[in-house]
């Protein structure tokens, strides 16, 4: 049932321990290990044209730290994993990513940054309203 999950991760402390949950799933079922991470560039809007690029430079090379960890971590169990980075609206890319790459399962945190939950809304609950997958979301004391 689920051959390829994928686990988006936010870069948040409480990343690791949902990379967790997605590495014990993908193991138990046999399964292939997408790791995802969105650079949300909704942030670009408030800063200076002058410094876009070095920021989005900044945020790349973190989300791509946070995807090969996550992606080393799953090979050390055994698991075929992979990598990837995107720039954009973070539920929408995450969306984009199931349907393009053939997954089965989404697993991700509840809970981000400070500015994701109060200024940009809840990234997983647009993800669960508009995934063509099931969506397990883990909170932050699981």
């Amino acid at each position: 049932m689920y051959e390829s999950i994928l686990f988006a991760t936010d870069r948040s402390d409480h990343a690791d321990r949902v990379g967790e949950h997605a590495i014990d799933i993908a193991r138990t079922r046999d399964a292939t290990l997408h790791v995802l991470s969105v650079v949300d560039d909704r942030a670009f809007l408030v800063l200076d044209d002058d410094r876009v690029e070095e920021v989005r430079n900044e945020l790349e090379e973190d989300a791509l730290h946070a995807v090969d960890q996550a992606v080393t971590n799953a090979q050390e169990e055994g698991i075929n994993a992979t990598a990837a980075v995107d720039v954009g609206h973070p539920a929408e890319c995450i969306v984009d990513y199931v349907e393009e790459s053939d997954i089965d399962l989404v697993v991700m945190g509840t809970s981000g940054d400070n500015y994701e939950r109060n200024v940009v809304g809840s990234v997983s609950q647009r993800v669960v309203e508009t995934s063509p997958v099931p969506v397990l979301t883990v909170g932050l004391d699981a």
